[in-house]
């Protein structure tokens, strides 16, 4: 007993003589003491074992990737030392060109700031060894490690003041629709007992498809998908007289029909229905094209966001796909065209949705019929996106998360702080590097095209020579705009890593200057295909012309970014000609195909493409593209080790993503989409 005071006593006297050095707590530097030398003894106790071995160590690879010591967080958090307990911190360093950070294991009295100071000192020692050594120089040449930061990961929770706000709001816009659900079921079985079911029961007897419908007309919604959007506009949100009778909005009515709105009995009907309800089913191939586009993009966001920091081998990953086409539907070759479709999708049932809007008001275009239309976009968009920035934030608050986390911790902390441009729309717009819900941006970006609709609407029944005119600038305008930024901050063509590149992402990639384009010719596309009298082709030589030059640019779109590889030193003709073309000449291939679909030269392809199977993904294709990054984020912030790239892993982690994504959408869209489409005070179904 007076032995262990004496000891405790030297090892007081001592952490405060070298707190006071190394500017260090004195508590941290007393229980470092004494765990440093427990691990130093010929039998060292169980805690000081775990946390050593809790510590990241070099492994094998390090040529092809595999840089990161991970450690092992939960073994760290389990240990129990005499008078505290293991914490797990990230030293992040830099050894010659190479970024990489190391699992250490400390006494949970210490911080950051605690941390950064000894391992700079090297007071973590095993014998004569550092338990952070730098790589050997044979691997790298330079020796000496760089202190970049230091981040320690807390053995308890405490969400602060946003975070319950954001989680409050997530749980009330969860509890809304179950409440509203209960409340159906109570009325229906008070009707079924009386017999006699009340007039107001009639919102839940609807033979529309109403949300099935809205779909199979498709359009490229919000985000990433108009499916519902433009068409909702056309059909849902705009119900025409013919479908809705309205009446006095008294308040116990509108409550009673917004619970409805809510409730899963209605909220469910037509999501996975594989029939239209709308007479003609409008452009069944968009269907196809907007599910084919988002699983595209899904395959690179699996891919892209597993290779930036979590591969053990990637180079490996990056020497393969750079070099060969087969991986174009990854990360390797131009994935993000996927986005343009959107566009192009977008304006076209943009148009198509005004167009209608102006028919039903007789053939009148006014500030209230633009203003019901922009309100329908907000209504379709805004519900689901805002309830998955507050899922991101509350959520990630409350996880005890591994060691990977910190590639999407910024995400979540970016939400505190720049909420309200997620709110506005505006989120692609700003420089922030670390943007909440970053994959949002193309929610920003579609509605900020979208208010351009109106005008050329406005242009083509005014005069169709003054809409070709300013058509053809804004279209030269948005190429000569991304041309220009590409040669001036000497951008990459799209290459795996390209937006790691901070000016390619905030510059050129996410802003609406260069990504107009597509939008543009959707829009003219929309009102071709809406006011024409005769069909474009007229002989199969047409149509088959139109294919082969369709099929080419498509090659060659794709397979250019495999040539120009690399980031110019310089300004390149190349690169800047092949960034400000090749997005207009991406979305008139597709627009080819839905043409000639549409007029009967389609065959096979039509065929595929017009499937009903189609119409339940398109369906849930908004919230699969606002809910799979969520899945990723998910399971790689809850892992401890890193991921082994080969092509059987990624296929295996792209399909188990897609499944996870569409189940947890389609709950979604029957609990925060749709009921939003439905709601609509002072009118019902019949």
């Amino acid at each position: 007993m007076a032995l262990g005071c004496a000891v405790f006593l030297l090892f007081a006297g001592i952490a405060a003589v070298l707190a006071t050095t190394y500017n260090v707590s004195v508590q941290c530097m007393t229980d470092t003491n004494t765990f440093l030398w427990e691990i130093n003894q010929k039998n060292p106790k169980e805690y000081a074992t775990e946390m050593y071995d809790a510590f990241g160590k070099m492994g094998s690879g390090v040529i092809d990737g595999n840089v990161n010591q991970p450690g092992m967080m939960q073994q760290c958090r389990r240990a129990r030392g005499p008078g505290f307990s293991g914490r797990y911190c990230q030293v992040f360093l830099k050894q010659g060109t190479v970024l990489y950070f190391v699992g250490i294991c400390i006494p949970d009295s210490c911080e950051e700031d605690d941390v950064q100071m000894l391992v700079l000192y090297e007071k973590f020692q095993f014998g004569q060894k550092s338990l952070v050594p730098p790589f050997p120089p044979i691997l790298v040449n330079q020796s000496a490690q760089e202190i970049m930061r230091t981040y320690c990961m807390s053995n308890t929770i405490y969400p602060d003041a946003s975070d319950i706000t954001f989680l409050f709001v997530l749980c009330l816009m969860v509890a809304v629709p179950l409440a509203a659900t209960l409340f159906s079921a109570i009325i229906r079985w008070q009707q079924n007992r009386e017999g006699s079911p009340r007039a107001d029961s009639t919102f839940l007897h609807t033979d529309l498809n109403l949300y099935g419908s809205l779909k199979s007309s498709g359009s490229s919604s919000g985000g990433m998908t108009t499916s519902a959007a433009q068409q909702h506009s056309e059909i849902n949100c705009n119900i025409s007289e013919q479908n809705v009778s309205s009446r006095p909005c008294f308040p116990r009515s509108c409550v009673f029909q917004c619970l409805q709105a809510f409730s899963l009995q209605n909220t469910t009907k037509g999501v996975l229905s594989t029939t239209s309800s709308i007479p003609g089913g409008g452009y069944p191939v968009l269907n196809a094209i907007r599910v084919l586009s988002i699983f595209w993009i899904a395959s690179g966001h699996t891919t892209h966001f597993i290779a930036l920091h979590s591969l053990d081998n990637s180079k490996i990953w990056r020497k393969t796909v750079e070099s060969s086409p087969v991986y174009v539907f990854t990360s390797s070759g131009p994935v993000y065209l996927g986005v343009d479709t959107f566009l192009l999708l977008g304006g076209l049932l943009s148009a198509r949705s005004l167009l209608a809007s102006i028919q039903r008001a007789e053939d009148k275009l006014s500030i209230a019929i633009v203003a019901n239309y922009l309100f329908n976009r907000i209504k379709r968009v805004q519900p689901l996106h805002l309830f998955i920035v507050c899922l991101v934030t509350g959520v990630s608050s409350v996880v005890q998360w591994g060691p990977y986390w910190y590639l999407f911790r910024d995400f979540c902390t970016g939400c505190k702080k720049d909420w309200w441009a997620n709110l506005l729309l505006i989120t692609n717009l700003l420089t922030e590097p670390n943007m909440c819900v970053p994959w949002a941006w193309y929610l920003s970006l579609d509605f900020q095209c979208y208010v351009t609709t109106p005008l050329l609407v406005y242009l083509y029944r005014l005069n169709r020579r003054v809409l070709t005119m300013v058509s053809g600038a804004l279209l030269l305008g948005t190429t000569v705009a991304s041309a220009f930024v590409t040669a001036v901050l000497h951008l990459p063509v799209f290459q795996p890593f390209a937006l790691t590149h901070w000016n390619y992402t905030l510059y050129y990639y996410m802003k609406p200057y260069t990504r107009y384009g597509p939008f543009l010719i959707g829009i003219l596309t929309g009102i071709y295909l809406t006011t024409k009298k005769v069909q474009l082709l007229q002989q199969k030589w047409q149509a088959a012309l139109g294919w082969f030059s369709c099929l080419g640019v498509l090659a060659l779109v794709v397979g250019l970014p495999y040539i120009l590889q690399g980031e110019p030193s310089s300004p390149c003709v190349l690169h800047a000609l092949y960034q400000g073309l090749h997005r207009q000449l991406w979305v008139l291939a597709v627009t080819w195909i839905i043409l000639a679909c549409e007029e009967g030269y389609g065959g096979w392809i039509n065929s595929f493409l017009s499937s009903g199977l189609w119409i339940p993904l398109s369906n849930m294709s908004y919230a699969f593209y606002l809910t799979h990054p969520i899945i990723i984020m998910i399971y790689m912030g809850l892992q401890e080790t890193p991921f082994h790239y080969t092509d059987i892993n990624i296929m295996y982690m792209f399909l188990g993503n897609l499944a996870m994504s569409l189940v947890v959408s389609y709950v979604f869209v029957v609990l925060v989409e749709k009921p939003f489409l439905l709601l609509k005070c002072g009118s019902k179904l019949r």
